[in-house]
């Protein structure tokens, strides 16, 4: 987790300085996300959230992301990210939304992709998304290198959208 808290507070800091909040809806880093925001100091003034969205069953009751809207997607891609993030944002009702999903080792997913391969997506007053590709089958460390780039992710793009005079009250 140490490794993790650099990510989280950078993150954290500019969340809290402009007043917004984040959900978090990820996969293959197993909570990691969640956990490493959670554990910096004042969190609670940002961190709305989140869930760990593992199975066909909790993504259909708890984003409400139906067969209809999976209809040419397939999880691990950055179109399906952006969607998890949509969905998390709009049930929570967050300023800010992140989801991971990947697969994470040792072996692939059943739909191709390789060990090591995560699409992460960031929605709010901007969207982005990213695919990163680690190369390693190393379940753990596959684990620890999504949440980080997760949270890398959203600082980034947190910083570079507007002002917080954008944010809620």
């Amino acid at each position: 987790m140490n490794t993790l808290l650099p990510h989280a507070e950078r993150v954290t800091q500019l969340l809290i300085a402009r007043r917004q909040t984040i959900t978090v809806a990820e996969s293959a880093a197993g909570g990691l996300i969640n956990a490493a925001l959670l554990a910096v100091p004042g969190a609670s003034a940002c961190c709305r959230g989140g869930l760990v969205v593992y199975t066909y069953e909790i993504r259909r009751a708890l984003l409400g992301i139906t067969d209809a809207d999976m209809k040419g997607l397939t999880p691990a891609t950055e179109a399906y990210a952006l969607l998890a993030a949509r969905r998390a944002r709009e049930k929570v009702g967050s300023d800010w939304a992140l989801a991971e999903t990947g697969a994470a080792g040792p072996t692939g997913s059943r739909y191709g992709y390789p060990a090591g391969h995560a699409c992460f997506a960031v929605t709010g007053l901007v969207e982005c998304s990213r695919t990163l590709e680690t190369g390693s089958a190393d379940r753990v460390a596959n684990m620890y290198a999504f949440a980080a780039a997760a949270l890398d992710l959203l600082a980034e793009v947190v910083a570079a959208a507007p002002g917080p005079e954008l944010a809620r009250p």
